[in-house]
């Protein structure tokens, strides 16, 4: 790990440093060709399996020095075999998606012979401010290297060994390929004024995307200079309509709560019409209960089980990231919209019914970035969409909205091509 940059000057001066290697690495890689890319993120893939044993020493002294953190945060913090392979995969899959930079979205001809295309081309130096969790390390060097982006890396200071582990087998994969090693960059500092120079650096960084908090990423919305994807809270909801299939509802509640709790897909809230909350709920919340999951319901989740405490009018507004989930009755589909549409932090949000206009109701009027009809909240991945890995969930609505993957980091410039006209 680097040394801390011994004063403010000095760290003005490696941002800086950082954002012009960034921003010359962007010119280079707008135009690399699509198999070079490719062939960068399969040679940090093997990197990343090679270097497994160096990667979890590192990720080893990050928890050993994170014993204070709470227990959702040490465990997006921790990286086994399997996470560790998961990262290496995702690479992989982002290198088997077609390149989309270049693409002709679309084209036409004026009168006067004027031949117009609107073409797909890199966003350029993409800021990535995230905590706690390392694989985003590659995630997002990756996202960011199919896109024809360069990259600046700013993960949290309990993560700074496993991060930097990681980056050193993107930099390889970089560096075998013949491509600049300023395409994916992390900040070797964890002095938190990094973030701050990061938010001003206009002239070297197109976009900033943070990952973490809800304080962090609202500051950083707030104070950025630089234009901001956001990745708000996940508070996401379940909704039980009268016409929900019983016995698949409590499949998939069960695993939208459970499956992993740490997550920004985890359902927070369960929500259960009233019509058919006699026989629904008391299923619901033990299913809940038994699995470990602390339930804070309403008075009609109190009365189907002692062990239901009561709710407060903040966990309507809560992302627990752990095994509590509010719940509570609402008078049918109309009534869950609304209270969706009032608590949510318009993430991810799911209607289990058989009723198909209720659930084309549900998903045309509410106001989030992923609806679904009988499935999991959990499903709220780039990956799982068939998009490869992903950077986050955009909760914005200019730009882009919901799961950030490659495409969604690119813009679009005209190409206009003529033979001699001039405007009269």
């Amino acid at each position: 790990m680097s040394a801390q940059p011994a004063t403010a000057d000095s760290l003005h001066d490696l941002m800086l440093s950082l954002g012009s290697k960034a921003r010359a690495a962007a010119a280079e890689l707008a135009t690399v060709p699509g198999p070079a890319k490719d062939r960068a993120l399969r040679a940090a893939a093997a990197a990343i399996r090679a270097r497994a044993a160096e990667i979890k020493a590192a990720n080893a002294e990050d928890m050993a020095n994170a014993r204070d953190l709470s227990g959702p945060m040490r465990e997006r913090l921790m990286l086994d075999d399997k996470r560790i392979e998961a990262m290496a995969k995702g690479l992989e899959d982002i290198a088997d998606f077609p390149d989309p930079i270049g693409g002709v979205l679309a084209e036409w001809t004026r009168p006067n012979g004027l031949r117009i295309q609107r073409v797909r081309v890199p966003l350029g130096v993409v800021g990535i401010i995230y905590e706690s969790r390392p694989n985003v390390t590659a995630d997002a060097g990756g996202i960011c290297l199919k896109s024809g982006n360069a990259a600046i890396l700013r993960g949290g200071s309990e993560s700074i060994r496993s991060s930097r582990a990681i980056a050193d087998c993107l930099v390889q994969g970089l560096r075998e390929s013949g491509l600049p090693e300023a395409a994916i960059q992390l900040v070797p500092t964890t002095d938190r004024a990094a973030v701050g120079h990061m938010l001003t650096m206009r002239d070297h960084i197109d976009v900033i995307i943070p990952r973490g908090g809800k304080s962090l990423i609202q500051r950083i919305a707030d104070e950025s200079r630089v234009p901001v994807i956001k990745h708000l809270d996940g508070n996401c909801h379940v909704y039980v309509d009268a016409a929900a299939d019983l016995e698949k509802a409590r499949k998939v509640v069960l695993n939208a709560k459970m499956r992993r709790t740490s997550i920004c897909g985890a359902a927070e809230t369960l929500l259960v019409d009233r019509a058919i909350a006699d026989r629904a709920l008391p299923v619901l919340v033990k299913d809940l209960l038994d699995a470990g999951c602390a339930v804070r319901g309403d008075a009609a989740a109190q009365a189907v089980d002692p062990r239901v405490t009561p709710v407060t009018p903040e966990d309507w507004d809560t992302e627990y990231l752990d095994a509590i989930i509010a719940c509570g009755v609402v008078d049918g589909v109309d009534a869950a919209i609304d209270h969706i549409n009032a608590h949510g932090s318009h993430h991810t949000e799911s209607i289990l019914t058989e009723d198909p206009a209720a659930a084309e109701r549900f998903l045309s009027r509410v106001d989030s970035g992923i609806v679904l009809w009988n499935a999991s909240t959990q499903f709220a991945d780039g990956g799982e969409f068939g998009m490869g890995a992903e950077i986050g969930i955009s909760t914005d609505k200019f730009h882009a909205r919901g799961p950030v993957g490659a495409e969604q980091l690119t813009s679009y410039k005209y190409v206009v091509r003529g033979d001699g006209q001039t405007r009269a």
